[in-house]
């Protein structure tokens, strides 16, 4: 029996120009999470990820954390949706900065809404999969882990979007519960499967063992 980890890429830049860049945080957040795993000897066979900066600088900053020099394989269906696009299906105004509380919140709820109309097949963002083959990316990666890399330690660098999706495909979840476990994903958080060859088993989901000390209580982070 292997085991999958499937590790949220660290904060990125939200309310930025460009989000798709780990902020000074978001990168110790992830040698942080590379020094976790060379504490407790977890060594990796395979390493996957989706072919965002984010993803990539992320897997940098726990390779440097582990003290190795491992390429990973790139897998775009481990790329998260565009949520500005499933945003702008709900809402076509642009919207300002989220430089507020209500305005954070005013975002996640629109985000929310647009996350449900998508996956059900009512809207279509533009330049976006529709969630059928996002699914599809998915599972395609799960596939691959469970049929090349049986009894091997595994590590998946993705978004919170992808990891909701898998773990909902793995229990039968609802599309809501899917969103629900979405939005709370952490940053840097490790969530768990073991696998045979023939399917997947959730053993735990958005943890942050790493952080788990006083010293690094403002380490916490959502986006």
């Amino acid at each position: 029996m292997g085991t999958l980890y499937l590790v949220r890429h660290g904060q990125a830049s939200f309310g930025a120009d460009d989000y798709d860049q780990l902020s000074e945080l978001g990168h110790r957040q992830s040698v942080r999470l590379g020094e976790y795993f060379r504490e407790r000897g977890i060594v990796f066979d395979a390493v996957l990820t989706g072919t965002l900066r984010r993803h990539r600088q992320t897997w940098a900053g726990i390779a440097q954390g582990l003290g190795i020099a491992t390429e990973p394989l790139d897998w775009a269906g481990l790329n998260e949706y565009d949520s500005a696009a499933l945003i702008a299906t709900v809402h076509p105004q642009p919207l300002g900065p989220a430089d507020t509380p209500e305005l954070y919140r005013h975002h996640f709820r629109l985000l929310r809404d647009a996350l449900a109309r998508w996956m059900a097949g009512q809207s279509q963002p533009r330049g976006m999969p529709d969630y059928t083959d996002f699914l599809a990316g998915v599972t395609t990666a799960l596939d691959h882990v469970r049929e090349r890399h049986h009894g091997a330690r595994v590590l998946a660098v993705t978004s919170g979007g992808p990891i909701a999706t898998a773990v909902g495909h793995v229990l039968g979840a609802a599309p809501a519960a899917v969103i629900d476990l979405n939005l709370r994903i952490r940053n840097t958080a490790v969530t768990e499967f073991s696998f045979t060859p023939r399917r997947h088993m959730l053993l735990t989901y958005n943890t942050l063992p790493h952080l788990d000390s006083a010293s690094h209580a403002d380490w916490v982070t959502y986006a």
